[in-house]
Order: C-alpha cells, then structure tokens, then sequence
C-alpha cells in the first residue's frame, strides 16, 4: 500500500480552529486531510480541559472543550475529512510552484497544493512540580481533566495563581470532600470575576487557600494521602487523594521552527488579508500566528479560518472567480448534506 496521498489543503493541528478551517474550506470544495500529533481531534481543549466551560464562543453561554470539539466534528462531517492522528510532520519541500511535499515521522508523504498550520502553540506539556518521587504517585497527580465525576468525594490539593487553577477550583469544590488551593502568593493571574468567585469560597470556609508550596508526598503502595505544604511560618499536612499542579504547558514549534518561517516570539507572522506565512502557499491560524492587534482567542481563530479559506481558493484556481455563499443558500453545503 502507498504511504503517498494527495490532497488538496494539508492542515497540520486538529484543535478547535483546525477543524473549523477544514469546513470553511470544505465550502468551497477545497478537499482536507487533517495531521496532528495528539491521539484524538480537539487539541488542547479535548486532551488538557475537556470538561472546563469556555464562555467566548458565539451562541453558547457556556460549552465544555469536550462539546465543542464534537460539535465541530459534526459540522465538517459533510465534507469527509480524513484524520492522521499521532503524527509529527517534520519536513517539507517544495515540489513545483503549486505543489509541496509533507513528510511525517510515521513515514507518510502528502503530496499537497497549501499547508494549512494551525498548530495551537505546537507541540506541548504540561509543566510538572518540582517534588521529589513525583514518579511513584503518577496515577493520583492530574494535569487535566477528562470526566469529572472522578473527583467526586476525594480530597484534592490544585496547585497554582493561573486561569486554569481558579477556574478548577471553582468547578470541583462542588464534588469534592475537600478542596485546598496552594499558591506562592496571595493574589492571582487570573480573571478578575474568577479571583473575586475563589476569594469569596476561601472566606466562606467553602475551600482552603494556602500561600505556600508543596514540598513533599506522602502515600502508600502509590496511592496518595496527603501532602507537606510549606508556608512562610510552618509545614502544614494536608488530606490529598488527588494533586492537581497547573503551571502552564510548555511549548515547542518542534520541526516547524526549522521551516523558514519568520517568527515573532516563537509565532509565525502572517498577512491578515489572506493569512499566508512569508512562504508562499503556507498558511498559518489560530495561536500559532502572530500580527499586529492579535488576540489569542478560538473565536478569533474561526474568523482568520474564514478569511483563509478564501485566499486559498484563489491560490488553488487563479483563473475562476470567487463569488462568496453564504451557508444558507451555499448549494455545496446543501449536497452533502443530503448525502450525509
């Protein structure tokens, strides 16, 4: 069997924004194969924070990661994307003015007229605490969540001032035995409305806050029990079935950083016209872009998918004239629909 498939737009990242410019482009018969380094679709929002509530995206109040990545493999359904999951695209090359080659280290080869990257930050993991045996308690230290009944009734100890720590703090205190927040200090990056929501727990004795770091676990037989939280005036022990460190994720462009990008604090600087990279025929959206006035929202992702959709039309046929459809009256939506 030939490991050389050909497609028209290769997309590199299945997140949130991934998947939207797989039917921004399927509305215009722009045929997609989708490559991603993680074990399923949705990126960071399906493996790091499945079930945490995003606020932003239009006509919902609130949806989980988890939810809006199935909505959104629903609504490309139409157009039958094919997905290459656990794999790394490490080189490129271009073949002839309109044509690249992408190879991955699973040793498949796209052959394909643009490159769409919408790679998130790259490739990442979450940072881990710096604890000693660490290793022996992996079962019981989370650096996501995947379904939330699994904290129901523990004791559980979140570490950190971030986004991540309060907005956890402020959904698992509500199934949780017992609840502790450890943070280096007392005040907090977070959103200000979480901030005022967690500080509001901590005085109506709903959670525990301590301004300290944990220094050391203790369990048996690799079941934890509890944690030493060193404060400024004394070692506390506390109950912990669960310890939840959220320091951030490290990231890394990986192979893409040797690409020839230009690159602005470790982004891919694009035109905001068409969204195409300093190499012609790659484009690149969501958090993995950068230019001026640029916001790292998934919303923001959806409307840079739109507007690249659309220059990659006019790259792929230069001689036809785009008239733009809307998806009410767009008759290549409606086909495969009815074909679904």
């Amino acid at each position: 069997m030939s490991n050389e498939i050909h497609t028209d737009a290769l997309i590199i990242g299945a997140g949130p924004v991934g998947l939207f410019a797989v039917f921004e482009l399927g509305l215009l018969n722009i045929n997609c194969h989708v490559l991603d380094i993680l074990d399923k679709p949705g990126g960071q929002c399906a493996q790091l924070y499945p079930e945490k509530p995003i606020y932003d995206i239009p006509a919902y109040p609130m949806i989980t990661g988890d939810d809006l990545t199935k909505n959104l493999l629903k609504q490309i359904k139409p157009f039958g994307p094919t997905f290459h999951l656990e794999q790394l695209a490490i080189d490129i090359l271009k073949i002839d003015k309109n044509t690249w080659q992408v190879k991955t280290d699973k040793e498949l080869t796209f052959i394909c007229k643009v490159i769409v990257v919408a790679a998130g930050g790259g490739s990442f993991e979450p940072k881990k605490p710096n604890i000693p045996n660490l290793e022996l308690y992996n079962e019981c230290i989370r650096y996501s969540i995947d379904k939330k009944d699994s904290f129901k009734d523990k004791d559980i100890v979140i570490l950190g001032g971030g986004d991540s720590a309060l907005d956890w703090t402020v959904e698992l205190y509500k199934i949780a035995k017992s609840l502790t927040l450890v943070h280096r200090r007392d005040n907090f990056r977070g959103a200000t409305s979480t901030v005022k929501k967690v500080m509001e727990l901590r005085d109506n004795n709903q959670i525990n806050f301590h301004v300290g770091q944990v220094v050391e676990l203790i369990g048996v037989n690799g079941d934890l029990k509890s944690v030493i939280c060193e404060t400024k005036d004394s070692e506390l022990e506390l109950p912990c079935e669960i310890l939840m460190p959220f320091f951030g994720l490290t990231m890394s462009l990986g192979p893409l950083s040797d690409w020839g990008f230009s690159l602005k604090e470790n982004r891919i600087l694009v035109n905001t016209e068409t969204f195409e990279t300093n190499i012609s025929g790659i484009y690149a959206v969501g958090d993995i872009n950068s230019y001026p006035g640029k916001l790292k929202l998934i919303l923001s992702g959806f409307h840079e998918c739109a507007l690249m959709s659309h220059a990659v039309y006019k790259k792929i046929n230069p001689e036809e004239k785009l008239t733009l459809q809307y998806t009410t009256t767009s008759s290549s939506l409606q086909k495969k629909l009815l074909n679904q």
